[in-house]
Protein backbone atom coordinates (compact mmCIF):
# COMPACT_ATOMS: atom_id res chain seq x y z
CA UNK A 1 0.00 0.00 0.00
CA UNK A 2 2.71 2.68 0.30
CA UNK A 3 4.46 1.53 -2.53
CA UNK A 4 1.26 2.46 -4.19
CA UNK A 5 1.06 5.85 -2.45
CA UNK A 6 5.02 6.48 -2.61
CA UNK A 7 4.06 5.98 -6.63
CA UNK A 8 0.82 8.65 -6.52
CA UNK A 9 3.56 11.20 -5.04
CA UNK A 10 5.97 10.53 -7.63
CA UNK A 11 3.43 11.13 -10.21
CA UNK A 12 3.35 14.89 -9.19
CA UNK A 13 7.07 15.56 -8.83
CA UNK A 14 7.02 14.36 -12.65
CA UNK A 15 4.70 16.65 -13.94
CA UNK A 16 7.13 19.62 -12.58
CA UNK A 17 9.68 18.93 -15.21
CA UNK A 18 7.37 18.74 -18.40
CA UNK A 19 8.04 17.74 -22.16
CA UNK A 20 11.09 19.75 -22.60
CA UNK A 21 12.65 18.45 -19.65
CA UNK A 22 11.91 14.73 -19.57
CA UNK A 23 12.76 12.49 -16.41
CA UNK A 24 15.41 9.94 -17.38
CA UNK A 25 14.06 6.98 -18.32
CA UNK A 26 15.85 4.91 -15.88
CA UNK A 27 14.17 6.68 -12.95
CA UNK A 28 10.73 4.39 -13.77
CA UNK A 29 12.57 1.59 -13.16
CA UNK A 30 14.21 2.45 -9.98
CA UNK A 31 12.67 1.43 -7.06
CA UNK A 32 10.63 3.99 -4.96
CA UNK A 33 11.93 4.80 -1.17
CA UNK A 34 9.61 7.53 0.94
CA UNK A 35 10.14 8.14 4.40
CA UNK A 36 8.33 10.02 6.77
CA UNK A 37 8.29 11.09 10.72
CA UNK A 38 4.45 9.40 10.63
CA UNK A 39 1.93 8.23 8.00
CA UNK A 40 -2.30 8.00 9.31
CA UNK A 41 -3.93 5.95 6.81
CA UNK A 42 -7.87 6.18 6.42
CA UNK A 43 -9.14 4.03 4.03
CA UNK A 44 -13.27 4.99 4.95
CA UNK A 45 -12.59 9.02 4.02
CA UNK A 46 -9.82 7.86 1.46
CA UNK A 47 -6.96 9.33 2.31
CA UNK A 48 -3.52 9.26 3.54
CA UNK A 49 -1.69 11.88 5.09
CA UNK A 50 2.77 11.39 5.44
CA UNK A 51 3.84 13.99 8.08
CA UNK A 52 7.28 15.07 9.16
CA UNK A 53 10.42 15.21 6.81
CA UNK A 54 8.55 13.55 3.78
CA UNK A 55 11.58 12.37 2.07
CA UNK A 56 10.52 10.80 -1.42
CA UNK A 57 13.04 9.00 -3.97
CA UNK A 58 13.15 7.26 -6.97
CA UNK A 59 16.45 7.02 -9.24
CA UNK A 60 17.34 10.56 -10.02
CA UNK A 61 14.28 12.46 -8.28
CA UNK A 62 14.47 13.52 -5.14
CA UNK A 63 10.79 15.12 -3.09
CA UNK A 64 11.16 16.80 0.20
CA UNK A 65 8.05 17.78 2.23
CA UNK A 66 6.63 18.30 5.58
CA UNK A 67 3.31 17.20 5.04
CA UNK A 68 2.07 14.83 2.13
CA UNK A 69 -1.65 14.17 1.31
CA UNK A 70 -3.07 11.56 -1.01
CA UNK A 71 -6.74 11.54 -1.53
CA UNK A 72 -8.45 8.67 -2.83
CA UNK A 73 -12.22 7.67 -4.28
CA UNK A 74 -12.45 3.62 -4.57
CA UNK A 75 -8.52 3.18 -3.81
CA UNK A 76 -7.66 5.60 -7.04
CA UNK A 77 -5.94 8.68 -6.53
CA UNK A 78 -8.18 12.06 -7.30
CA UNK A 79 -5.69 14.87 -5.62
CA UNK A 80 -2.52 14.74 -4.16
CA UNK A 81 -1.26 18.07 -2.16
CA UNK A 82 2.51 18.43 -0.83
CA UNK A 83 2.93 21.41 1.75
CA UNK A 84 6.43 21.98 3.07
CA UNK A 85 8.44 25.76 4.07
CA UNK A 86 9.18 24.81 1.30
CA UNK A 87 8.33 21.68 -0.77
CA UNK A 88 11.39 21.05 -2.47
CA UNK A 89 12.18 18.51 -5.41
CA UNK A 90 14.80 18.13 -8.12
CA UNK A 91 15.34 15.72 -11.00
CA UNK A 92 18.12 15.17 -13.55
CA UNK A 93 16.63 15.39 -17.09
CA UNK A 94 18.35 15.07 -20.34
CA UNK A 95 18.66 18.66 -20.34
CA UNK A 96 20.23 18.77 -17.14
CA UNK A 97 19.37 19.15 -13.88
CA UNK A 98 15.80 20.42 -12.73
CA UNK A 99 14.77 21.97 -9.52
CA UNK A 100 11.47 23.34 -8.06
CA UNK A 101 10.15 25.08 -4.65
CA UNK A 102 6.72 26.46 -3.23
CA UNK A 103 5.21 26.19 -0.48
CA UNK A 104 2.00 23.85 -1.57
CA UNK A 105 1.81 21.63 -4.78
CA UNK A 106 -1.29 20.00 -5.79
CA UNK A 107 -1.73 17.73 -8.50
CA UNK A 108 -5.22 16.94 -9.40
CA UNK A 109 -5.11 13.31 -11.39
CA UNK A 110 -8.65 13.71 -13.89
CA UNK A 111 -7.47 17.21 -14.55
CA UNK A 112 -3.78 16.27 -14.71
CA UNK A 113 -2.57 19.82 -13.30
CA UNK A 114 -0.63 20.58 -11.33
CA UNK A 115 -0.39 24.04 -9.37
CA UNK A 116 2.60 25.16 -7.42
CA UNK A 117 1.36 27.78 -4.99
CA UNK A 118 2.98 30.16 -2.82
CA UNK A 119 6.71 31.61 -4.12
CA UNK A 120 6.74 28.91 -6.93
CA UNK A 121 10.34 28.76 -8.61
CA UNK A 122 11.13 26.15 -11.06
CA UNK A 123 14.70 26.13 -12.27
CA UNK A 124 17.01 24.51 -14.89
CA UNK A 125 20.48 25.56 -15.39
CA UNK A 126 20.54 29.39 -14.72
CA UNK A 127 17.04 29.71 -16.35
CA UNK A 128 14.37 30.24 -14.12
CA UNK A 129 10.30 31.00 -13.53
CA UNK A 130 8.89 32.67 -10.50
CA UNK A 131 6.05 33.80 -9.31
CA UNK A 132 3.43 33.01 -6.35
CA UNK A 133 1.52 30.45 -8.52
CA UNK A 134 3.07 28.31 -11.29
CA UNK A 135 0.02 25.89 -13.49
CA UNK A 136 1.34 22.53 -15.17
CA UNK A 137 -1.10 21.13 -17.79
CA UNK A 138 0.35 18.21 -18.21
CA UNK A 139 -2.04 17.08 -21.42
CA UNK A 140 -2.00 20.13 -23.24
CA UNK A 141 1.76 20.77 -21.97
CA UNK A 142 0.83 23.89 -21.49
CA UNK A 143 2.47 26.27 -18.19
CA UNK A 144 0.90 29.33 -16.81
CA UNK A 145 1.98 31.30 -14.12
CA UNK A 146 0.91 34.85 -12.35
CA UNK A 147 -2.35 36.53 -13.67
CA UNK A 148 -2.60 33.78 -15.94
CA UNK A 149 -2.58 31.22 -13.43
CA UNK A 150 -4.88 33.05 -11.04
CA UNK A 151 -1.78 34.41 -9.11
CA UNK A 152 -1.60 37.78 -7.70
CA UNK A 153 1.85 38.18 -8.57
CA UNK A 154 3.68 39.16 -11.63
CA UNK A 155 6.00 36.67 -13.25
CA UNK A 156 9.54 36.59 -13.01
CA UNK A 157 11.91 34.72 -16.03
CA UNK A 158 15.20 34.96 -16.22
CA UNK A 159 16.72 33.26 -19.73
CA UNK A 160 20.77 32.56 -19.77
CA UNK A 161 21.99 34.56 -22.92
CA UNK A 162 22.96 32.31 -25.91
CA UNK A 163 26.09 30.95 -26.36
CA UNK A 164 26.84 31.16 -22.69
Amino acid sequence: MYQYHAKLLLALILMLAGPASLALESDKEQPIELSADSVDIDESKGMSIYRGDVDLRQGTMHLQADVVTVHQIKRKPTKIIAEGQPVKFQQQSEKGLVKGRSKRAEYEVNSENLVMIGDAVLIQGKDSMRSDRIVYDRVKSVVKAGAAAKGKQRVHISIEAPGK
